[in-house]
């Protein structure tokens, strides 16, 4: 009982500061997507985005940038994670420094380094220009291209790690074993490694998703009319229309998507751990 208490004592502080941070500014946000602007209930902002062409292109949207910004980092960091894991721990934790360093940079700072590289006269067409001797001017800004190389970029480290602990779990005699019956790589791959990750794969996939879902400066800045996002409409509500009933509907829609993702991961992962209990 006196352990309890003591550990109040210092949890009490921080559940105290996320209540203020978090969830006071949350629940008025709720609560602005269900009154007027003379404060009656009223579910007209749903009613009125449920009806609009734009929120429905842009939901769809959201959730095809999503999915696609979260398989194409898959699709990268898995092959980085494979290698970490077979180094050293020292080089290996070389390595995962390098992995960091996209999150030393501001994302805006990011962004407009890419319009210097990914632009019509930017460094990769003038490489590739020098390359052919002919011009070439691709188009890889402001449009689904350069959101997916954006996005991607910043996403990567969220993949390589979770990916890299599933993979340093795995018992390293089954490797062994699969040698001395004379499995291939490709065959120990899609036998041992794949299946075995598949937990630190989900939880990748699912986190980057999640996390995509929220991206404003990103699309913004690299996408074009066709790669609006939910954040994108936020702000055009806030700022363009003044219309806050409409944007908190646009953010109470958001979490709640959010919510019901992370609910579902965890019904599969215990759903999963009961699985693997013997009978």
């Amino acid at each position: 009982m006196k352990a309890r208490s003591e550990a109040w004592l210092y949890v009490a502080p921080a559940t105290l500061f996320l209540f203020l941070v978090m969830l006071v500014p949350l629940a008025y946000v709720a609560y602005t997507s269900f009154t007027t602007a003379g404060g009656d209930f009223s579910i007209a902002a749903y009613q009125r985005l449920f009806g609009s062409e734009l929120f429905r292109r842009t939901l769809w949207s959201t959730f095809e940038i999503s999915i696609l910004a979260s398989l194409s980092s898959l699709l990268l960091g898995y092959p980085i994670a494979m290698h970490l894991a077979r180094q050293t721990p020292r080089k290996r934790a070389i390595f995962m420094v390098l992995v960091l360093v996209p999150f030393w940079t501001s994302i805006l700072v990011k962004s407009y380094a890419f319009t210097v590289l990914l632009g019509r006269a930017g460094l990769v067409n003038q490489l590739l220009t020098w390359l052919t001797g002919d011009t070439v001017q691709l188009p890889m800004l402001f449009n689904r291209f350069g959101v997916m190389v954006g996005m991607t970029n910043y996403l990567i480290p969220f993949v390589v790690f979770p990916v890299l602990a599933s993979l340093l779990a795995i018992d390293k005699s089954l490797y062994r074993a699969s040698e001395i019956m004379g499995a291939r790589p490709p065959r120990i791959f899609l036998r041992i490694t794949l299946p075995l990750s598949l937990p630190g794969v989900a939880a990748a996939v699912l986190s980057t998703t999640v996390m995509s879902m929220g991206f404003f400066v990103i699309p913004a800045l690299l996408g074009g009319r066709q790669d609006v996002m939910m954040s994108n409409l936020v702000d055009f509500y806030t700022r363009e229309t003044m219309d806050w009933n409409m944007a908190s509907a646009i953010g109470v829609i958001l979490l709640g998507i959010v919510t019901l993702a992370a609910v579902g991961a965890s019904t599969l992962k215990k759903s999963g751990n009961r699985a693997e209990v013997p009978a």
